[in-house]
């Protein structure tokens, strides 16, 4: 095992490895760990085999797009109760957790089941399936990363202090310093799914951090409108929307002094707004301290408006996306920004991607954009 301490404003940062040779880092925000007066556990007493991956990338010829193939997640843990949890600290009283310590505040640790890992760079692979040259073939490098947001499993987002979201986004952006310097990787994603109606597999109170070799189709879209956009205007996409929303004023839900969140015009889901800094800002390594104090509370605020979008709804499933610039080629097109959005439609019912979507990639939303703004504006106030 091995560990290395670095201290940054109010958080300390402490890295050390895992069993099976996972990084895991601690991020303390309380005392006594945040100034040092004690460290937190570092040895995983677990037997593990040495951490591979055998995720593989093939080229679908039939849409330009690579398509990861992550056979090792078919077994990953499936809800398992409370008590059980992987993303619990590790306790006398239950078997050791993925985390060594007995408690923590923010845990970042290399995904156990990932799709994307540098050790899958170690495979021997072809570069063609079965010798066809339609069919390119690589290893499916990268990082996927978890980000514990608290040790109480009973916890969400919402009901986090603000102190430990300025914390959260201050591990969002050291995280996406450190995987955008690992060579080969293009693009890093902070995310959060919550609801079992997402697919959430752990109900401890977590995200992912996802460090792609490639473009992902949605980023690789915006990407080639924004330099359509840009050689025909000289002006970068995303802001010009921003400053479009802002002239209409009739989607926007919070103005705030380095925050802007909207109803996009084109909205595809049934609850869905987007949060930008005014600032032109690649990604979160790059906001200032004002811009991250401020937005702790407007992003906390969001999410409980969207806990309040729907009448006898108390907690509504959600994705929280935050888009960022790519790393290296085509970077100054890119602009940071957040993509919050339910699939649900109604109490009780989601909006399921069906043929349309599903097959035609057809997108069709079942209320206005500005009805959405609307409610949001009521729940916010």
């Amino acid at each position: 095992m091995t560990a290395h301490d670095a201290t940054t404003h109010s958080m300390r940062k402490t890295s050390t490895t895992l069993a099976d040779g996972r990084e895991l880092i601690y991020y303390d925000d309380t005392e006594p760990y945040v100034s040092g007066g004690d460290t937190r556990d570092l040895v995983d007493t677990r037997a593990l085999l040495p951490s591979m991956s055998e995720s593989q990338m093939r080229f679908d010829v039939l849409t330009g797009e690579w398509i990861v193939i992550a056979a090792q997640r078919m077994d990953r843990t499936f809800l398992p109760p409370a008590d059980a949890s992987p993303l619990a600290p590790s306790r006398p009283d239950r078997p050791a957790t993925e985390i060594p310590a007995a408690d923590y505040d923010v845990v970042v640790f290399e995904n156990r089941f990932p799709s994307l890992s540098e050790t899958a760079a170690q495979q021997s692979l072809p570069s063609e399936v079965d010798g066809e040259a339609l069919w390119p073939m690589a290893p499916g490098t990268g990082r996927c990363e978890v980000i514990c947001f608290a040790s109480d499993p009973d916890a969400s987002f919402v009901s986090l202090e603000l102190s430990r979201v300025r914390t959260i986004i201050d591990v969002w952006a050291d995280r996406t310093a450190a995987l955008s310097a690992i060579p080969g990787v293009q693009q890093v994603f902070c995310f959060e799914n919550r609801g079992k109606e997402i697919g959430v597999t752990l109900t401890h109170p977590h995200g992912q951090i996802y460090a792609y070799p490639y473009l992902p189709p949605r980023a690789d879209a915006l990407i080639r409108q924004s330099r359509k956009h840009f050689e025909r205007t000289g002006r970068v996409l995303l802001a010009d929307v921003l400053a479009a929303e802002l002239r209409s004023g009739r989607r926007i839900v919070v103005d705030a002094e380095h925050w802007v969140a909207y109803v996009p015009a084109a909205s595809r889901w049934p609850v869905e707004v987007h949060l930008a800094p005014r600032r032109d800002v690649a990604d979160l390594a790059e906001l200032n301290g004002a811009e991250r104090d401020e937005l702790a509370g407007v992003y906390r605020d969001l999410l409980r408006a969207v806990d309040a979008f729907f009448e006898g709804v108390a907690e509504v499933p959600y994705i929280a996306a935050w888009h960022q610039a790519p790393v290296g080629v085509d970077r100054e097109l890119g602009r940071l920004h957040l993509q919050l959005f339910s699939m649900m439609r109604s109490p009780g019912r989601m909006k399921f991607l069906a043929g349309s979507e599903s097959a035609m990639g057809a997108w069709i939303n079942d209320t206005t954009p500005e009805r959405i703004a609307d409610r949001l504006r009521e729940v916010l106030t």
